[in-house]
């Protein structure tokens, strides 16, 4: 069972997913027990019993994290149930801009569709294009950074 301090933890977790990303707690306390738990890999129902949550309510929190590529499932062999581990979203995005690529796209279409509409109009979107374009041509850089910087972390042991 979790300690008082790691629930305390999963539930700050929790909040911030709310605050920052408008999804209910659950995702983010999901997200902050897998970042803790031990073993890394968990049942819906190990998730749940630590959680003390519903299965119901983990299952669709996971379904959402799944979709987002931030959660992995996977089944032990000789086991039915999966068991859920935790993807680093962060060096995903590195990775995999597509996002910014299609958010981009987004943009200069909205731009195609106010074409003849004021600048203070097309502002916003001027601004979201020109943002999502320069994370797509800097990602690829950040991506080289982050490898060395997490490989000299490793080296020196402050990561595993």
């Amino acid at each position: 069972m979790p300690s008082s301090g790691e629930l305390s933890f999963v539930d700050q977790v929790g909040r911030h997913y709310q605050r920052h990303y408008a999804v209910p707690p659950m995702v983010g306390r999901v997200i902050g027990w897998l970042s803790i738990c031990d073993p890394p890999e968990q049942t819906i129902a190990e998730i749940a019993d630590a959680l003390q949550a519903s299965r119901s309510a983990v299952g669709t929190a996971l379904s959402m994290l799944e979709t987002w590529g931030s959660v992995q499932r996977m089944r032990v062999p000789g086991e039915r149930a999966d068991h859920v581990k935790l993807n680093l979203v962060a060096t995903q995005s590195l990775d995999s801009p597509a996002e910014y690529g299609a958010l981009a796209a987004l943009a200069r279409h909205g731009l195609d569709v106010l074409r003849d509409a004021p600048a203070a109009r097309r502002a916003r979107l001027l601004e979201l294009a020109a943002f999502s374009e320069f994370l797509l041509e800097r990602l690829p850089t950040l991506a080289d950074e982050w490898r060395a910087r997490r490989d000299e972390l490793r080296t020196s042991g402050e990561l595993p």
